[in-house]
């Protein structure tokens, strides 16, 4: 088969990555420094690197099945699959381990809908989903942890404690009410007949405010339509969301 898809022309990279092409460059280089090298023992790939790169990126980005990119790439629906399955782990963000000491992170959680019932539950979206819990820097939006997912019947205060809590430690961390019994800074609570003081009101106000941008980070990650209806089995909804995270810390920096 002819491919019709490949990232030796640069059209083809933002629509289908999200990335500027100087962007996708730095992705690449990245993988191959963490060992997905063209050359290996066995059976070589069908696709050079950059085109695997370019293959994965596109099915996280459309959510197209994979016998649909078999022909856009000139590969099999079987090759397509074996290429998700081994550079999907190589794209994941590293979580950030060491903060500055005025670091300001913002965490909440987001639900998934996939499809593999084994890790996934109905949760208040109504559809079978998994928690993810998502810790970003204040100041500069870019995502710095990826916590491990849960079902999606389990509350934010459970799926906190799912990694994203052991990697933030003591550094400051701004959540949401859902998150009680924690330490993390949470807006005032009204107590039932009890109106809150000015202070409270505008402290609430600020929270809310600075507590907002995670919500956008949400709202541009799922332009990677795969995080709308995940398909992949396992840890693939594992490894597409923290690929997601870093494709975009990369399509914030440039």
């Amino acid at each position: 088969m002819t491919a019709v898809i490949t990232a030796t022309q640069p059209t083809w990279i933002t629509p289908f990555t999200g990335l500027s092409p100087r962007g996708f460059k730095k992705l690449v280089a990245a993988v191959r420094r963490e060992g997905a090298d063209d050359h290996c023992r066995g059976r070589p790939w069908s696709l050079p690197l950059q085109d695997r790169t370019l293959l994965v990126v596109a099915y996280w980005r459309t959510n197209l099945t994979m016998r649909q990119l078999g022909p856009l790439f000139g590969i099999s629906k079987s090759a397509v699959g074996r290429i998700i399955g081994h550079l999907g782990p190589l794209l994941a963000l590293r979580s950030r381990r060491r903060f500055a000491r005025d670091s300001v992170l913002i965490v909440d959680g987001t639900l998934v809908p996939t499809r593999d019932h084994s890790v996934a539950e109905q949760s208040k979206n109504y559809r079978y989903s998994t928690n993810h819990q998502v810790v970003i820097d204040a100041d500069s939006r870019l995502i710095v942890v990826v916590g491990k997912p849960l079902p999606g019947n389990r509350n934010d205060c459970r799926a906190w404690e799912s990694g994203a809590k052991a990697a933030v430690g003591n550094t400051m961390t701004i959540a949401d009410g859902g998150y009680p019994g924690t330490d993390l800074v949470m807006p005032h609570r009204r107590r039932k007949g009890e109106e809150p003081s000015d202070w409270k009101q505008a402290h609430n106000k600020t929270h809310k405010q600075v507590r907002a941008r995670v919500e956008h980070v949400f709202a541009r990650m799922k332009t990677w339509k795969v995080l709308r209806d995940c398909r992949l089995k396992g840890d693939g909804v594992h490894h597409a969301m923290n690929g997601i995270a870093r494709l975009h810390n990369l399509a914030l920096t440039g």
